[in-house]
């Protein structure tokens, strides 16, 4: 059985495939610098996603993440698996899809 955030993962992933992203689900254990659950880049742009079950908010680590990922250029993206967290990821793929490089 799929958790809730299982869940989210799997809508953001379907999303990605059809906008044809590069996307890196690492898995983490515990070694190294973190990050977020997907890194990905679409037309040349770089991203982020923290997924999260619906409700839920990222962790004060992973805060830190996100804001040094927004600091270096990326576009980073919270979504719990509602419709306007996926809605505002599927508006910044579409925006960007037609972007020259």
């Amino acid at each position: 059985m799929m958790t809730p955030e299982g869940k989210t993962k799997a809508a953001v992933k379907k999303l990605l495939t059809g906008y044809k992203c590069y996307q890196h689900w690492p898995v983490m254990n515990g070694m190294g610098a973190p990050t977020l659950d997907c890194i990905g880049c679409h037309n040349g742009k770089f991203f982020a996603v923290e997924c999260k079950a619906p409700g839920k908010k990222p962790t004060p680590r992973q805060e830190v993440t996100m804001s040094d990922m927004t600091l270096a250029g990326a576009e980073v993206f919270v979504c719990d698996g509602t419709v306007p967290d996926l809605l505002m990821l599927r508006t910044w793929l579409e925006d960007n899809k037609n972007v020259l490089r």
